[in-house]
């Protein structure tokens, strides 16, 4: 079975239009939708003693997601504050992580005993992991990034890129063109396979050989928060169950590549306008609790 691991951020997603709040997060949303999507997740994280966290463990719990090597400390959990307009969310505010942001994941070596045998470390730009990008590289197990919006920052987009297997950027606001070459840019820094994701406009895929495009998956969105993490999950899932069980059994040709690419990226677009029909990054939605409403105002 493939198995993965998300390792960094967590937090939930408090809707203050309708007193509901939501586990969420890039990486803890990634090893949830990778769960749903039959491979064996786990999630390292931070979490702080709250509400916010005790509702976020309660989930991973529910949905069996191992997490038993995260950390928790006293502080406040990660939290971000929304609303939505027309389907599409807006983030308020947020406390930038909470606890994770003063006492990160620092692996040790326990830590790396445990996923020395994963298939893939999924981490993110809200992460605080940067710094710990080499020694999972080192160990010689992949990793795949998402930047988000962040790539624009040059002076990190330059220092990570030679450690990632998988980088995953939003362009919602670039040209097709503007996308293509971007997404070469992030190659040529070292980086194997960038995918770049442009909202309602699909995404484009590049590994140095083949530029590949998806098409967008049309529904009427409920709710859009989670619709990235979604693609990203649901593209290295289906890719890298064929790459384990099929492509690296057989020599590999460029038209076997390029057809897994396409059914990877088709079945990221299908997962991704799934989640859009939730609410929140994957449902799990609870009433504010009271002491969390009168921390955000």
């Amino acid at each position: 079975m493939l198995k993965v691991v998300g390792i960094g951020d967590n937090v939930c997603d408090i809707y203050i239009h309708s007193n509901r709040m939501y586990p969420g997060g890039q990486t803890l949303n990634f090893a949830v939708y990778a769960k749903s999507l039959g491979a064996d997740a786990s999630y390292i994280g931070v979490f702080g003693k709250d509400e916010v966290a005790e509702h976020i463990i309660h989930t991973l719990d529910l949905l069996e997601v191992d997490h038993r090597y995260s950390r928790q400390y006293e502080g406040e959990n990660g939290y971000a504050v929304v609303k939505l307009i027309d389907g599409d969310r807006v983030f308020i505010k947020s406390n930038r992580g909470g606890i994770a942001k003063e006492k990160p994941i620092v692996l040790n070596n326990e830590d790396m005993e445990y996923i020395k045998d994963f298939d893939l470390v999924h981490t993110s730009n809200n992460s605080y992991f940067n710094d710990q990008l080499d020694s999972v590289y080192s160990a010689g197990i992949p990793i795949s990034y998402d930047f988000s919006y962040k790539w624009q920052d040059w002076d990190v987009t330059k220092k990570i890129c030679p450690y990632l297997s998988y980088a995953f950027l939003s362009c919602g606001e670039k040209s097709d063109d503007e996308t293509k070459s971007i997404c070469k840019t992030i190659h040529d820094l070292g980086c194997k396979t960038v995918v770049a994701t442009m909202g309602s406009r699909g995404a484009w895929l590049y590994d140095g050989d083949l530029m590949i495009y998806q098409k967008p998956l049309m529904v009427e969105a409920v709710d859009t928060l989670g619709a990235g993490d979604s693609f990203a999950a649901g593209f290295l899932i289906n890719y890298l169950y064929i790459k384990k069980n099929v492509i690296e059994k057989v020599e590999e040709k460029a038209a076997d590549k390029e057809k897994t690419y396409k059914y990877a990226l088709n079945q990221a677009a299908e997962f991704a306008a799934k989640s859009c029909l939730v609410k929140g990054a994957f449902g799990h939605g609870i009433s504010i609790p009271e002491p969390i409403l009168e921390k955000i105002g």
